[in-house]
């Protein structure tokens, strides 16, 4: 078992799953228990990270693989790492799941990317939201075209089984992970089922046979 004094949450899902509103409520939740919370996202609002949001337009597969992964070791040390030492509940909008599935549907294979990303600090709790296909490209529809991967009419479909693989190969990797079908539930309700599932910081985690500061590589 290992002690860790904060505690570590991703939060992924497809484009349209309302990931905001979710962690909105979330973040209502988890500080009506007194916890403290530092939420971030993924690309960060560093320069690097500035930069890589602004490359994905035209920037493509490994290029563009590496970039996120650069970006990613920078928030692992700069913000992840520290605030989840410092005691936080620590909560980040799109991570390694993210990567697994958007990078792949811009044509770059899993094992590169888990290569890519073999030492980032893995999270205590990944949560991955989901939805029918359908009802995703309706939201995206109501919301308009913000990716030029949502060009696609196949995406959210593409998307969804992505995810469900990330879901899988996050689990190989030794870290809990929650997938909660949005279909038919509120966001509201949502962020219940994932506050009720955030290991309370200074607990104990099940270590898989993974080091105090787990890694894609362990």
């Amino acid at each position: 078992m290992n002690q860790l004094p904060g505690t570590f949450v991703t939060l992924d899902g497809p484009s349209g799953i309302g990931k905001s509103t979710t962690l909105e409520e979330l973040d209502r939740l988890l500080r009506n228990e007194s916890r403290l919370i530092y939420r971030t996202c993924e690309p960060t609002q560093s320069a690097l990270g500035q930069f890589t949001r602004a490359s994905a337009a035209f920037l493509h597969g490994h290029a563009l693989a590496c970039l996120v992964a650069a970006n990613r070791y920078e928030h692992v040390e700069v913000e992840l790492r520290p605030m989840r030492d410092a005691g936080f509940t620590v909560i980040s909008d799109r991570y390694l799941a993210s990567s697994l599935v958007l990078q792949r549907l811009d044509g770059v294979a899993e094992q590169y990317l888990l290569d890519l990303n073999r030492e980032i600090m893995l999270p205590d709790l990944a949560v991955i939201l989901t939805a029918e296909p359908a009802v995703i490209a309706s939201r995206l529809a109501a919301r308009g075209v913000r990716h030029r991967f949502h060009h696609d009419p196949d995406a959210p479909s593409r998307e969804v089984e992505l995810y469900r693989e990330a879901a899988q190969t996050l689990t190989n990797l030794g870290v809990e992970v929650l997938v909660l079908d949005t279909t038919d539930t509120t966001p509201t309700d949502v962020a219940k089922r994932i506050a009720d599932a955030v290991p309370h910081p200074g607990g104990s985690v099940e270590s898989h046979n993974q080091p105090d500061d787990p890694t894609v590589n362990s």
